[in-house]
């Protein structure tokens, strides 16, 4: 996971208890967008990476966090949005992977690592199955490349026959 890890305290574990407004079974830490709790001067400064430039959902965590750090008893509180380095989907623990799993969302798979040049972007479905996450079967059809957010996609498992989202490779 590339996301910092700096800060401690009382700050930095309220603003991990806060859930995505998305994803709420995954706090903002589990999805690996929580980047840098720190404490200066009597503020509490938060940095968070949003998922794509553009998120609907970044007001909605920024308000999350302030309401979190206020109720631990943090009075002044900073929520920065950082862009550098972009988000991946590699930034999500292995707790949220399971987390995701145990919803019924397919986590995204780790992104392959090249050993030199750059990374190729594909914007069409996966060039790989996606397992179902009920039942495991990699036997699944796309159903919509989009699903309730942009960073979805619809599935079909075709061995339990259950319908499910997946979380899009980042």
């Amino acid at each position: 996971m590339v996301s910092e890890r700096t800060g401690g305290g009382a700050a930095r574990a309220a603003a991990e208890t806060v859930a995505d407004p998305e994803l709420p079974m995954l706090t903002l830490a589990d999805l690996g967008v929580l980047r840098e709790v720190t404490e200066a001067g009597g503020t509490v400064t938060v940095s968070i990476t949003p998922t794509y430039t553009g998120c609907p959902a970044m007001d909605a965590m920024r308000a999350d966090l302030v309401h979190a750090l206020h109720l631990a008893g943090f009075r002044d509180v900073e929520v920065r949005t950082v862009f550098q380095p972009a988000w991946s989907t590699d930034w999500i623990t292995a707790d949220g992977r399971r987390k995701l799993a145990e919803a019924g969302i397919a986590p995204p798979r780790a992104a392959p690592r090249p050993s030199a040049g750059p990374v190729p972007l594909t914007l069409g479905p996966p060039p790989h199955p996606v397992r179902c996450p009920q039942c495991g079967s990699a036997q699944t059809q796309l159903v919509s490349y989009f699903g309730a957010t942009a960073c979805r996609s619809l599935h079909r498992c075709e061995t339990c026959r259950e319908p499910f989202e997946h979380v899009k490779e980042i």
